[in-house]
């Protein structure tokens, strides 16, 4: 458990939650209480007055109080369960319906005496030395119509109200009890299910601040919660593949140092210890021309390996800009078969060109698609031998489709996703076939990519190898 972030988020959803629910709950129970009490008091009102008027209705055409009158009022008193005082015109209590005859000759208040002769109705609440108890009265006229003798009066105690009240009051202060314990429960349990996704998003946070980038949140939930974790574990995903990215930019880079290293470190050695014969007079003049010309080879190798890295470079920085312009592929397939005749002609191997018909041009720069060929149809004519180098161009939808096939030895299906990585050579081991910069690939490929192009290759072990480009043409172009 993470104690700040218990008191800031569990703690205070769990109070919040029980104090809302608190201060509905009182609020809820005093607005029905009051309103309650004002019910029960207003029908009581009514009750005692529909009593009053039939009280009068029993007496109405009396005028004076006799042993019938009064053995009436102890009926009602006794059926209505209240007490009953009837008050002449001058407001003097003239019989009640008590045996107590304390309050005979006492008079009532002189305003509720008014309306009654005035033919209305009144509601009081009396307390005076002749009730002992709160009681609520109503008042009506003694009489009927316009004979008005006096006023019946008619008390009922309160206590059962106030009671009433009471329980509710009671009940509803148990039932917020028992409302703050289930909102307290309700609150924890939401709380809980709040803070705890909140404390694995936080681990998972400090795993991957401290570089775990394989971190992941599992939270399957749909709310903003779950919303968070996806995205950290989306950043942690992108974390996570750049610093892969960079321990394989780190890796290559080693590589391409070590194997830079090596390849100059090959013909620089073999330099040095020529010279060195040369320099000692260890060879003679017959055999100074063939150390010369390995010499010359050698400067011609590095000078061909520190022009690829150059351009490697510069395709990496983006450096190189295209001159596209249309280009018939046809000539360009011509040039580079003569250029490698000769070549070809020395190991038996045949070169031959074919153009189909129609063909759109292509949208491309002339040198770099020269490049291109010449490095593919090298690698065929130094891997074959008493063979055949087939170079074709044909549509291929919106492309020009180039292809240079050989009949040579061919590439294993474990090198073929490798052939175009930077320094990587086919059959190392054969020092005379395999002899180049390794580069001539990786080359290639950026440059069919800087043309918008693609290329694939196709090859089997000791049946030949096709390269295949595809070049944007100028009708897609257009």
């Amino acid at each position: 458990m993470i104690p700040g972030l218990s008191r800031s988020i569990f703690l205070r959803l769990l109070f919040s939650c029980m104090l809302t629910v608190l201060l509905g709950l009182c609020a809820v129970g005093l607005t029905i209480s009051f309103f309650t009490k004002d019910y029960i008091v207003e029908s009581k009102k009514t009750e005692l007055l529909r009593k009053a008027k039939k009280v009068n209705s029993a007496m109405q055409n009396t005028s004076a109080i006799d042993e019938a009158t009064k053995d009436l009022l102890l009926f009602f008193d006794q059926s209505y369960d209240t007490r009953i005082w009837v008050f002449d015109r001058s407001g003097k209590i003239v019989a009640t319906s008590t045996q107590d005859e304390v309050s005979i000759g006492k008079s009532v208040d002189r305003s509720v005496v008014d309306k009654v002769t005035a033919g209305e109705n009144a509601v009081l609440q009396v307390k005076s030395e002749m009730i002992t108890q709160p009681m609520l009265s109503v008042v009506v006229p003694w009489g009927k119509e316009d004979k008005v003798y006096g006023g019946i009066v008619l008390h009922a105690p309160i206590t059962g109200i106030e009671e009433t009240i009471r329980n509710l009051r009671e009940t509803i202060l148990w039932a917020t009890l028992a409302g703050i314990v289930l909102s307290a429960g309700i609150a924890s349990y939401l709380s809980w299910s709040i803070s705890r996704p909140i404390q694995a998003i936080d681990r998972s946070a400090a795993r991957i601040g401290m570089g775990d980038y394989s971190e992941r949140i599992r939270i399957s939930s749909k709310d903003e919660i779950g919303d968070l974790a996806s995205t950290l574990n989306k950043m942690a995903e992108k974390l996570e593949r750049t610093d892969r990215e960079k321990k394989q930019s780190e890796q290559i880079r080693t590589d391409f140092l070590a194997n830079v290293s090596h390849e100059l470190r090959t013909p620089l050695t073999a330099m040095q210890g020529f010279l060195e014969a040369l320099q000692d007079d260890l060879i003679d003049e017959t055999g100074r021309k063939k150390y010369y010309d390995i010499l010359y080879n050698e400067t011609l190798h590095m000078s061909r390996l520190v022009d690829d890295l150059m351009d490697l470079i510069k395709m990496e920085n983006e450096e190189i800009s295209l001159a596209l312009i249309p280009l018939e592929a046809g000539p360009l397939l011509e040039k580079a078969a003569f250029k490698f005749a000769s070549e070809a002609a020395e190991k038996g191997t045949s070169l031959e060109v074919r153009v189909e018909d129609g063909l759109p041009k292509m949208y491309a720069d002339y040198d770099r698609i020269e490049q291109i060929l010449n490095n593919l149809i090298k690698n065929a004519v130094k891997f074959t031998e008493g063979g055949t180098i087939r170079m074709a161009a044909g549509k291929d939808g919106d492309y020009v489709k180039l292809t240079v096939s050989d009949t040579g030895r061919g590439i294993a299906e474990k090198d073929r996703e490798l052939i175009w990585e930077r320094f990587y050579k086919v059959d190392r081991g054969r020092s005379e076939v395999g002899k180049g910069t390794g580069l001539g690939l990786s080359i290639v490929k950026e440059l069919v990519k800087l043309h918008g192009g693609k290329i694939a290759v196709d090859s089997a072990v000791d049946q030949g190898t096709t390269f295949t480009i595809w070049i944007p043409s100028v009708k897609m172009i257009s």
